[in-house]
């Protein structure tokens, strides 16, 4: 009984000891902003401060709704993994909406000049990159929806990136594009049962990117429809929108896997 207890009291005092270390550790975040084209743009940089040194940078893009929380639950889940996240902001003053039609409103205002839509993604891509705790030579982008389409924008620019990963992204093929310029490899998690993609447009994006002589990988989820990662999909009362936890929980476990072989990477 008195080993026992000793044991107990040394086991006491050994939490007692890390205990403070550990209750320094902690995710935080800040809003920062930036200008693009006139245009005051405010995303979210999150980071775990109990992290040392410089770590690999993702870049979260957020649906055609802006950035809500659900983009910027991704950056801290991200976070947690010892990630430095940043919740971009495509369309200024961190603006979002649940009403589709304005989403859409604004999703086309971007989308409307490729070459705009890629130069505010790419000033977004160097907010992250200037982060003091951020590897700038370890970098990824990930996207939803409009968020998917963006981060193949930004591949198909030639941006220094170790990857894109794009869930249920519009699949913009790429157009144009000089074989061998895209710099990071590609994840690519796909609905099979999503209307708005229709398989012509998968073929020819995965068609591309062949040409194109990218290093590629697509997911197709059967039975999924669009916005599957999005646990409050089911809310926009749209046709063709639901969440699938399955497809959810599968696309987030290829893309910790994905991240540790891109970054990992010289």
């Amino acid at each position: 009984m008195k080993h026992r207890s000793l044991s107990l009291l040394a086991a006491g005092l050994a939490l007692a000891v890390l205990m403070p270390a550990l209750a320094l550790g902690a995710v935080k975040s800040k809003t920062v902003e930036y200008v693009h084209d006139g245009v005051t743009l405010k995303g979210l940089l999150v980071w775990d401060d109990a992290a040392k040194g410089k770590r690999p940078g993702v870049m979260v893009v957020h649906e055609f709704w802006g950035l809500n929380e659900y983009a910027k639950h991704r950056a801290e889940l991200l976070a947690k993994m010892g990630y430095v996240a940043f919740a971009a902001d495509m369309y200024g003053q961190g603006q979002m909406t649940t009403h589709a039609p304005e989403a859409r409103g604004w999703m086309e205002q971007i989308t409307a000049n490729v070459d705009t839509w890629r130069a505010r993604a790419l000033t977004a891509l160097e907010v992250l990159r200037s982060q003091p705790q951020v590897d700038p030579g370890r970098i990824a982008a990930i996207g939803y929806c409009f968020g998917g389409a963006t981060v193949m924008q930004m591949a198909y620019a030639g941006a220094d990136l170790k990857g894109v990963a794009s869930f249920h992204g519009s699949l913009p093929p790429a157009t144009g594009v000089v074989p061998g310029s895209i710099k990071p490899k590609v994840l690519a998690a796909h609905g099979a049962a999503d209307a708005f993609v229709p398989a012509e447009r998968v073929q020819a994006f995965q068609k591309s990117l062949e040409d194109a002589g990218a290093v590629w990988e697509f997911v197709s989820y059967g039975g999924t429809v669009h916005s599957f990662t999005n646990p409050g999909a089911d809310k926009a009362g749209m046709a063709n929108v639901a969440y699938n936890e399955r497809a959810d929980r599968r696309s987030w476990e290829l893309l910790q896997s994905f991240l540790k072989e891109v970054f990992s990477e010289k």
